[in-house]
């Protein structure tokens, strides 16, 4: 199936480069207010590749630039009570708040480096979710956690509590995104970007990237460590069934795999193969998001792609930027993409 290349990156290897090449702040000071005016250099467009797509969008719908300036934006998480977006931005160690009609802040900072010298290049927070109290968890590279923030929502802190950061004694990497269950067990993933050296740094235990299951206090269960770079993770709605993301340039895939009865994970298969759509080297997949309908709304090469559940791609959105991860409003009605240094948002039907 051919497509219009609007702008050649790939996902993983912007992910392991120019995403991580800004260093931090390294005094954990606020940094300057990004610049809501700024746009990217490359055209943005919807590509409907089937029918099936125009239930959510069509090929006129928008794609808006919310906000730019950042370094490497994740994580966006909608906050029902006060209608807001969170999403980290992680070479600069904080959480941003979008508001409608309101300016960029910071919301808190430090955010995923909160003990000590920066050392990394990605120290922040990335994967943001609400566990079933309302509390905000966060998957924390430079800490190489998953935390709880102990303080409320409504008036954030840098308090927080450790779910879990070790495997059998050993660190984990750094944790990169998570979700939960309605049981509410946590199924997280543990690349390795989070590291200074990724692969190749000395201070990484596992010999692994790992994705795992974390029942309420209890320990991580390793469910998949064949992943060389497990990415996005999302649960269909029914909680059958678990995706995850593979990063790693050479398996450019969406996994699917079952959950039994007892949560870990059998007959894992793949989803969906972007080579199959972009060619081998088209790069790989990062954060994604599984709406009400269970169709999936994932970063991939050049944007978010759009794939029912059986597996088919059926349109895609171009961002003209390496983009990693997307986030609904409640009522489904507006996406919101974190891509390279910008916030951006489509109005779905």
């Amino acid at each position: 199936m051919k497509s219009i290349t609007i702008f050649l990156f790939s996902v993983g290897l912007y992910t392991l480069t120019a995403s991580c090449g800004n260093n931090a702040n390294t005094a954990g000071g606020p940094e300057p207010a990004p610049d809501s005016t700024q746009q990217p250099s490359a055209a943005t467009r919807v590509q409907v590749l089937d029918e099936e797509a125009l239930q959510f969008l069509d090929s006129s719908t928008a794609v808006e630039v919310l906000a730019g300036g950042f370094k490497w934006t994740e994580g966006p998480l909608y906050i029902s009570d006060g209608n807001y977006l969170l999403f980290s931005d992680i070479p600069n160690n904080r959480i941003c708040k979008w508001k409608e009609g309101d300016s960029i802040s910071t919301y808190l900072q430090p955010s995923g480096n909160t003990m000590g010298a920066i050392k990394e290049r990605e120290p922040g927070s990335n994967g943001l979710l609400l566990d079933a109290k309302g509390n905000l968890v966060l998957c924390q590279h430079g800490d190489r956690r998953i935390a709880r923030m102990t303080a409320p929502i409504s008036s954030p802190a840098p308090q927080f509590v450790t779910l879990a950061d070790s495997y059998e004694g050993k660190r984990l990497n750094s944790p990169n995104d998570a979700v939960f269950h309605p049981n509410g067990d946590l199924y997280f993933t543990d690349p390795p970007y989070g590291l200074d050296k990724i692969l190749e740094d000395t201070a990484k235990q596992l010999s692994f990237q790992g994705v795992y299951r974390l029942k309420p206090g209890g320990k991580p269960e390793l469910l998949v460590k064949d992943l060389k770079f497990p990415n996005g993770i999302a649960l269909s709605p029914d909680g059958k069934y678990l995706y995850i993301g593979s990063s790693d340039g050479d398996n450019p895939v969406w996994m699917r795999y079952e959950l039994g009865p007892d949560g870990l994970v059998k007959n894992g298969q793949v989803f969906c193969d972007i080579a199959a759509y972009d060619g081998k080297g088209a790069g790989g997949a990062d954060g994604l998001k599984v709406n009400k309908k269970g169709y999936l709304f994932a970063s991939g090469p050049k944007g978010l792609w759009i794939i029912n559940p059986s597996g088919k791609v059926i349109a895609r959105i171009y961002t003209g930027q390496a983009t990693s991860n997307c986030g609904f409003s409640p009522d489904e009605k507006q996406l919101f993409i974190t891509c390279d240094d910008y916030l951006m948002r489509v109005k779905l039907k």
